[in-house]
């Protein structure tokens, strides 16, 4: 038992000399896992993806530092179930891997062997002057929209009887408002009406600009045959009708 205590004993003390005991000098101290994360501003504004990138390039290399790997996987376990809001999970996580905090944060801690870890505030939390890239895509495809309708162009059109006919279109115009210019045109009801790029069937919420559709290409269009025969009876019932006396 002597032996035993002696190496122990002279293990502290070299651990103190080292100056990496778990109490972090202030006497065996270890706080809870306090709530707030820290605040901290980048030297340049930080979009999310460099954040993440930053964070996947410490944790890839921090095994490879002084410590224990097992000990690393716990800190970025907790590290995440703090950022997730989640506290009482980062405690249990530090707790299990029997790691101190002198000061109750995981920027400085250890484990049971007194080996010292330290983890940079980019891990614990975002910069106050982070930058949301959803903001940036915003701003980029905001002006496609209105620029679309102004884009006008011919767009050819070949029904299943050969016709060729030719609509006023835009980009973004949707296939069921194609339809209806179509109908007014052609006198060829919507519901009669099935449209096909590549082979595709377009449906009416389909836009053009979905299709990939250029100028110069054509849209194929199934006519109901019942709907050409009605076109044709209303045609000739309007030229054959007596005018009245």
């Amino acid at each position: 038992m002597g032996g035993c205590m002696g190496r122990y004993l002279d293990g502290w003390e070299d651990a103190q000399s080292r100056g990496s005991s778990r109490n972090g000098g202030r006497g065996g101290r270890n706080e809870p896992l306090k709530k707030d994360r820290p605040k901290w501003k980048s030297d340049y504004p930080m979009t999310e993806g460099q954040l993440r990138s930053k964070r996947d390039e410490f944790w890839d290399t921090a095994p490879a530092f002084e410590g224990r790997k097992e000990i690393w996987d716990a800190l970025k376990a907790a590290a995440v179930a703090l950022e997730c809001n989640d506290h009482e999970l980062a405690q249990a996580i530090v707790d299990g891997a029997s790691i101190t905090l002198p000061h109750g944060t995981l920027t400085e801690c250890y484990d049971e062997l007194g080996n010292r870890y330290q983890l940079p505030v980019y891990c614990l939390a975002p910069p106050v002057n982070l930058i949301s890239e959803r903001s940036d895509e915003d701003t980029s495809d905001s002006p496609e929209p209105p620029a679309a309708p102004k884009k006008e162009f011919q767009l050819k059109v070949r029904l299943s009887t050969g016709k060729d006919l030719r609509l006023n279109a835009s980009m973004a115009d949707t296939i069921g408002q194609l339809k209806k210019q179509l109908q007014a045109q052609n006198h060829i009801d919507t519901a009669h009406q099935r449209w096909f790029f590549s082979g595709k069937l377009l449906t009416d919420k389909t836009r053009l600009q979905d299709t990939k559709i250029q100028k110069d290409f054509v849209i194929q269009v199934i006519v109901n045959p019942q709907a050409l025969q009605d076109q044709k009876l209303s045609r000739t019932s309007s030229v054959s009708l007596p005018a009245p006396e």
